[in-house]
């Protein structure tokens, strides 16, 4: 008997069908003498759906709000897949975050998991019962309902994992597993049988839809291995895990395009210590995540810092850098018509050659580089948007990744 944590995005509870098609999986496991929990996603469009009304109602709404809003989805679903279960004979319960006993920061919409108390979970698992856990969210210490932001689910699955000791993760999603692109953009593009953490975690924060960052972050610091599959068929997905020697052989194992992305000029801003520390500190206490930074040489006292940030949290950074610049002077443009691509494999360590390789294959495709970032297995680049997709077919072919895979 093993004990399975499961998580189901919101496509693969997109509907009622849908929802007893993931009740039936669940028991056919059931049956088989295992021990289950499974986290469910809010059904596919509640959430952007309720997103809008929110902005309907009020142009800038309480981030606490948000989430009392927000967290209406996934209590939806369980409630759905639980009654599911009860309608073919297994005995399941629902749990919202807070129920389920997990514990976040105080930071709203984008919260962070500070503990989990598995106990409840681990006496109805006793009692024989299929647990339905609530994804994305969870409760602070003040009792306030939080949620963990877009992805979180994933989030919440690998924590439960880790906190009950499960012997298996599964993510089940509507994709067969991690592929070396986006199969949608590159069509030769290979599904992989393993990757390891850092390279998953690369992909994931680097543009790749399949998972979110912070939850291959967590799964890599509680060595939680877990398998990204598809909710609509039986085919094995791929193992995401520690990094293995042979693993090294492969230079490049995936492509990834962000087409979420701003670039923000700060022109003439003043050349002296603290001006950039002024910048990314409003920044910080806004709670934006900046990307790739590149500042110039001063000239005249003054200087020009270039930075990327999600698109989506653009306006949310023009109204956190105003107390500042009016410190340390300089003029904010975004570049809206951005994406970052990026190239990932810990191969990258121990050879060399990737970057002009790709960068040869970006020139003779006529892709034009406007900003360069690397680290011991990634090499990034902003690119103009309407170049992103033919950026990704190029770097695939220059690195032969349609050879990858299972």
């Amino acid at each position: 008997m093993a004990r399975i944590v499961q998580k189901y995005g919101g496509t693969s509870v997109g509907d009622v069908e849908r929802i007893k098609n993931v009740a039936a999986r669940i028991k056919a496991i059931r049956d088989a003498g295992n021990e289950l929990v499974v986290v469910v996603s809010a059904r596919a469009g509640v959430t952007n759906e309720l997103i809008a009304r929110a902005k309907a109602v009020c142009a800038i709404p309480s981030e606490r709000e948000m989430d009392q809003l927000l967290a209406i989805g996934e209590q939806e679903t369980i409630a759905l897949t639980a009654m599911a279960l009860h309608g073919i004979g297994v005995d399941a319960v629902s749990y919202t975050g807070a129920q389920a006993g997990i514990f976040t920061d105080k930071v709203f919409t984008k919260a962070k998991i500070r503990t989990i108390n598995a106990k409840p979970i681990e006496k109805d698992l006793k009692a024989g019962r299929v647990i339905i856990v609530a994804g994305f969210q969870g409760i602070n210490d003040d009792g306030q309902v939080t949620t963990l932001g877009r992805g979180g689910s994933d989030l919440t699955a690998i924590a439960l994992a880790a906190a009950v000791k499960a012997d298996k993760c599964e993510i089940y999603t509507d994709v067969d597993g991690v592929y070396t692109a986006d199969p949608r953009v590159v069509k030769d593009a290979r599904k992989l049988e393993e990757i390891s953490y850092d390279e998953m975690l690369e992909l994931a924060s680097l543009g790749s839809k399949v998972m979110q960052s912070r939850s291959v972050e967590f799964a890599a610091k509680y060595n939680v291995v877990f398998e990204v599959r598809s909710s609509f068929n039986q085919n094995p997905g791929t193992i995401v895990k520690q990094e293995v020697a042979y693993m090294e052989k492969v230079l490049v194992r995936g492509v990834a395009v962000d087409k979420d992305q701003a670039k923000v000029l700060i022109s003439n801003i003043a050349d002296k210590p603290g001006s950039a520390a002024t910048v990314f500190k409003a920044l910080a206490n806004a709670h934006i995540n900046v990307d790739m930074i590149v500042q110039n040489v001063g000239r005249a006292g003054l200087a020009n810092l270039t930075f990327t940030v999600p698109l989506s949290e653009k306006d949310k950074a023009v109204r956190a850098l105003e107390p500042a610049l009016k410190e340390v002077g300089g003029e904010v443009t975004f570049d809206e018509k951005i994406a970052k691509l990026s190239v990932v494999g810990v191969g990258m360590r121990t050879h060399s050659g990737i970057a002009a390789t790709l960068f040869e294959a970006l020139a003779k495709a006529g892709v034009n580089i406007e900003l360069i970032s690397t680290s011991e297995i990634k090499i990034s680049v902003i690119i103009a948007r309407d170049k992103a997709d033919d950026a990704a077919r190029v770097a695939h072919a220059a690195f032969q990744l349609d050879q990858l895979g299972s």
